[in-house]
């Protein structure tokens, strides 16, 4: 066997016009310059099947490409540096332009007295001004985007601001200031967006929930809020937050859905919207049930604005987020414990208070606590008509969690009493659920009978039918149906003067 350098000068010989190298030098193409040595050493000739050329050409053309393969990859790298450079050098200018804009703005941004279109105005013209007075020339693209982001960041809540003016999100989650999640369509997918560090994140959650005097901190790692337009809010800071600070964004739109919206949507169908409505006229006491998520406030919002014009509503909310459309409306929202643990306004002490405030109807957004019992208090002592939400599984299960949250009130009342309670004040659940292609639909509006022994019985009188399956998309094809079974309280809506077709529970009807 002849040494590498024997070989290589073999190959050399065998093509004269191939590039010269130190004997000893590695060749890029090892084995394949080996092999072809080889047989010139020998004194044979190989030929390439692919290209039909000596041993040595193919060696040489080896080497050639893997010179060319070596300047590609350097020529990249001058690239790859040149697109981090831009990146980075836009990061310092809006970095740079962000503070010299609130040097020249000063305390007009948190002027209380300058209207919101007035200051975004100056903004915008102070930012073009600072920008303009940049040595560094910025492409229009560059420029756009420079000038969106921190009037963003200034006027908005900075990176997920394009979400929040975008209608097709209904949802915004952030986890950590890296990751950023929307629901779209009832689906979720990750966002192309980020905040700069936690200090941005944190800084965006202070802008949120001080502007309804709420705090977050180290003291109070947890709060709920609001947007103007509505939109809840949640965030969660560290401690508590692990991986850095969680913020949540429920979206409402502008303008609410209406159960025309409902009915087009599938969540609702013709004739349930219709029975729904003279429910509400009628004045019996609704609880809307459902999983988080399920659009348990869209419905309540819908069924809201079947209450007459000429009646007093008061709402009680955590974080106020109805939108009811009615002239005479009081709204009202809890309020938690300042920084001295004191002055915590309870969902259960306004739901007393509002029973002070002569109403025809009494909303609570969502009863979670002891204010259950306050709330079947109110339904039994002649507020009739009053709406309320709850989390559950399924209307069996929405008793169920009405009796335990009596129970933690710290009365020891006996299960039959609650239950007699719940039963006297109840008189139509409406659940909601939300299937696994994103749609919200109602699947069952059941009413709460009467006792039996100790049961509470329950007659459904529509119910989501799921036998049609789904498509191949993995949508639903069932459809709300009615069970054919008439409600017996028909003789309570003949009270209010209210009367419904009975043609609504035939079970033929489509």
């Amino acid at each position: 066997m002849s040494s590498l350098s024997e070989r290589l000068a073999a190959a050399r010989r065998a093509d004269p016009s191939g590039p010269s190298e130190p004997s000893g030098a590695v060749h890029p193409a090892g084995p394949e310059v080996g092999a072809a040595g080889d047989a010139a050493h020998d004194g044979t000739t190989v030929v390439d099947p692919a290209r039909d050329q000596p041993a040595g050409a193919a060696a040489a053309g080896a080497a050639a490409n893997a010179a060319a393969a070596v300047r590609r990859k350097a020529d990249a790298a001058p690239r790859r540096t040149l697109g981090t450079s831009q990146a980075d050098r836009i990061e310092e200018l809006k970095s740079s332009v962000h503070t010299e804009l609130l040097q020249e703005l000063g305390p007009h941004l948190y002027d209380a007295d300058m209207d919101q279109d007035e200051l975004d105005q100056r903004v915008r013209t102070v930012l073009a001004d600072v920008l303009a007075s940049q040595d560094r020339p910025l492409s229009s693209g560059d420029r756009a985007r420079v000038t969106q982001e921190i009037s963003d960041d200034i006027l908005g809540y900075g990176p997920i601001q394009p979400f929040l003016r975008d209608p097709d999100v209904s949802e915004v989650m952030v986890n950590g200031h890296r990751s950023i999640w929307l629901e779209k369509n009832g689906r979720l997918q990750p966002a192309d967006a980020h905040f700069v560090d936690e200090a941005h994140l944190r800084r965006t959650i202070d802008k949120i929930v001080s502007r309804i005097g709420r705090r977050v901190d180290e003291s109070s790692p947890m709060v709920d809020a609001r947007l103007p337009d509505g939109s809840r809010v949640n965030a969660v800071v560290p401690p508590l937050a692990v991986d850095g600070s969680a913020l949540t964004i429920r979206k409402f739109a502008t303008d609410p859905l209406t159960a025309t919206d409902l009915v087009s949507f599938g969540s609702l169908t013709p004739q349930t919207c219709d029975f729904l409505d003279a429910c509400v006229r009628g004045r019996l006491n609704i609880i809307v049930s459902g999983s988080t998520g399920a659009g348990k406030t869209t419905t309540l919002n819908v069924l809201s604005s079947f209450i007459p014009s000429d009646e007093r509503i008061v709402t009680i909310e955590d974080a106020a987020e109805l939108q009811l459309k009615q002239d005479h409306v009081v709204r009202l929202e809890s309020r938690p414990a300042n920084i001295e643990g004191k002055g915590a306004v309870h969902i259960r002490d306004l739901v007393r208070n509002s029973l002070r405030m002569r109403p025809d109807r009494i909303i609570v957004g969502e009863v979670r606590d002891a204010s259950a019992l306050d709330m079947l208090q109110a339904m039994n002592t002649g507020h009739d008509g009053s709406i309320c939400t709850l989390h559950s599984n399924g209307p069996r299960d929405t008793l169920s969690r009405m009796e335990t949250m009596v129970l933690m009130a710290g009365m020891d009342l006996p299960v039959r009493a609650i239950r007699e309670q719940v039963a006297s004040a109840v008189d139509v659940i409406v659940h909601q659920t939300r299937f696994k292609d994103g749609t919200r639909r109602i699947t069952h509006i059941t009413e709460v009978e009467r006792m039996e022994g100790d049961v509470i019985t329950l007659q459904d009188i529509f119910v989501f039918d799921t036998s049609a399956g789904f498509d191949t998309h993995g949508r639903t094809l069932g459809r709300l149906r009615p069970t054919g079974l008439r409600p017996k309280f028909l003789d309570k809506m003949a009270y209010a003067n209210v009367t419904v077709d009975p043609m609504l529970f035939a079970t033929d009807r489509i």
